[in-house]
């Protein structure tokens, strides 16, 4: 069996700048430009059965500004009447309305539990489509942006299952054979999950191809599915389709779908026998304990006798035997007298067996080593009891002295935006042929920012928090010996943007030359690179001149309305309300 390869991120030591001095504010004004949409943009609320932190990642933090990064400065989203709108940015000075390009042929306000509209911009003249009610169309677009040859056209159309949101596809092109593969993104209800929040996260996989030039026909010829648990940073596809990286708190592994079915019955099956009698959402049986002895209670089925039930005590092993269906054997946690033990059944259908220690005073962790299917019950004297023993341990105070016996951290000294996220995510690579992990990087405290598409024949870059610092990683599929280049550095942002609490949408420049953050409402934040200096700056404490300053700016949008859609290019940010469309314009400095 092959095992992942655990890969490191190697830090380019020239990228960045360790006497860097922070961000200086400018009032320097931005110009700002404001166009009123002519329909609303489509955005959905989250349900009250979307209520999980996973819902919000996906879907209830969506950006419904979408920016195609083949072609320069134009910007899409999808208004409530159906419509693609472009605005396609020449100049500043004379912009035009924006125009609708597409417009999808089913009614999304006959559809109650849809989500979002996705679109993703696969080519420089395909472009991947979903409605939010589940199904997937391919658009063949021509030259976007050329009026004589954009048409949208659409190639493929089929539902796929439950609604999705795309997160990324790719164009392939071998031999006479046309591909073109997706990622489509679910949150799916998972009824056996007694602990967590009741959903798992789903990527399929789709991959759609026309054999040849002659046969116009795009047919599914592949749907591979994965499963985690929470809602990935950033998933991918390399751009020769032969594999996928995802960055997640949490792993994700390959279900191809014809299994999944498969599997599902199988754990049926070897559940059957408890489920007869006992119905998944509760534990199998609870249980107590005091110093002396154990209890434990099992609801019974209706109509069960004395002779169906067989319970068999050893010193150091138990056996629960109903209607002649092994129940619950295993070995105990400890010794018990096994002559004193008895089980009686109880008015209330309940059978109660009663286990005498033969160690008193010893508290038992687990009734049967090994055992899940429980849940102990723990009474309120011992809770208090525990409270007391434990009450020299704690302080209300939070170090009260901090300087006794000089400790090496004193917690009071951090700030907030010091502290790390406690989870620790990973950056995996999977193979498309194998469906294994072949690569695992552990991410540790260094935190996803965002995502830009710096080139668009590459896979999306993203950006990491190291130590203070935020760094933009490319992914090289085809470079086994550097699979992450670390490509541009923005100084003290990490730390930064850790301040802004209210935070929404995150970007940067493909050219590195500013990095830009929304807040939910009006402010957009936006950190620029250091530049030359035109006047002599000296830095009073070390007597030094400084050469470059980095520019912090702040722009405030005349609105009310909450922002919905962030994307930054080289000269401009735009930036999406449910009825506005602004455009600030980012200066480039020399």
């Amino acid at each position: 069996m092959e095992v992942a390869a655990n890969c490191s991120l190697r830090v380019k030591r020239p990228l960045l700048d360790p006497r860097f001095e922070g961000y200086k504010l400018s009032l320097e004004p931005l110009p700002c430009y404001q166009l009123e949409l002519d329909a609303a943009v489509a955005e959905v609320k989250l349900r009250d059965d979307q209520y999980t932190l996973e819902h919000m990642h996906a879907f209830g933090m969506y950006n419904y500004l979408h920016c195609d990064s083949w072609y320069q400065d134009s910007v899409y989203y999808i208004d409530n009447l159906g419509r693609i709108m472009n605005l396609t940015v020449m100049l500043d000075t004379a912009l035009g309305k924006p125009l609708e390009v597409f417009r999808l042929p089913t009614d999304l306000t006959a559809y109650d539990n849809r989500l979002c509209a996705s679109i993703h911009f696969t080519s420089s003249t395909w472009v991947t489509l979903s409605d939010g009610t589940g199904r997937l169309y391919l658009i063949a677009t021509g030259e976007r942006g050329n009026s004589a040859s954009e048409k949208w056209e659409i190639m493929f159309n089929e539902e796929l299952g439950d609604p999705f949101i795309i997160i990324h596809s790719i164009s392939l092109l071998k031999a006479e054979e046309h591909s073109i593969a997706t990622l489509l993104l679910r949150i799916e209800k998972e009824e056996l999950d007694m602990k967590g929040s009741g959903f798992f996260v789903s990527l399929e996989w789709v991959t759609i191809s026309r054999k040849n030039k002659d046969n116009k026909k795009y047919e599914i010829i592949k749907r591979d599915s994965l499963r985690g648990k929470s809602v990935p940073h950033y998933a991918a596809i390399e751009p020769d389709g032969n594999g996928l990286m995802i960055v997640s708190y949490k792993s994700f592994t390959f279900v191809p779908v014809g299994q999944d079915v498969e599997e599902k019955k199988d754990e049926d099956m070897s559940d059957k026998i408890k489920d007869a009698f006992f119905p998944p959402i509760e534990p199998l049986y609870y249980w107590q304990q005091t110093e002396e002895d154990l209890t434990v209670m099992i609801r019974l089925p209706e109509e069960t006798t004395k002779e169906d039930i067989q319970v068999q005590f050893l010193p150091d092993h138990v056996n629960i035997v109903l209607k002649g269906q092994r129940f619950l054997e295993g070995k105990l946690h400890s010794s018990v007298d096994h002559e004193s033990s008895t089980w009686i059944i109880k008015e209330n259908n309940s059978l109660e067996i009663s286990l005498i220690k033969k160690n008193e005073g010893l508290t038992w962790p687990e009734l049967v080593v090994g055992d899940k299917q429980g849940e102990f019950i723990r009474d309120s004297a011992q809770c208090a009891a525990i409270a007391e023993r434990l009450m020299h341990l704690t302080s209300e105070q939070l170090n009260p002295d901090p300087d006794k016996g000089k400790p090496p951290c004193n917690a009071q000294e951090l700030e907030e935006c010091d502290i790390f996220f406690e989870e620790s995510s990973s950056l995996c690579r999977f193979d498309g042929n194998t469906l294994k992990t072949t690569h695992v990087v552990n991410l540790g405290s260094n935190q996803y920012l965002f995502s830009v598409i710096v080139d668009p024949k590459e896979m999306p870059c993203f950006c990491l928090r190291h130590d203070v610092d935020a760094l933009l990683w490319q992914p090289h599929s085809s470079k086994q010996d550097e699979m992450w280049e670390h490509i541009a550095t923005f100084n003290a942002l990490g730390y930064v943007q850790a301040s802004k609490r209210d935070k929404k949408f995150f970007a940067c420049a493909p050219n590195y030359s500013y990095a830009a953050l929304c807040e939910c409402l009006r402010r957009v934040f936006i950190y620029r690179q250091p530049t030359p200096m035109s006047t002599v700056l000296y830095n009073r404490k070390e007597g030094r001149q400084v050469g470059q300053v980095a520019k912090q700016q702040v722009a405030s949008l005349e609105t009310n309305d909450p922002i919905v859609g962030f994307q930054a290019t080289n000269e401009r940010l735009f930036v999406l309300t449910t009825r506005n469309l602004f455009l600030i314009k980012v200066k480039t400095e020399n």
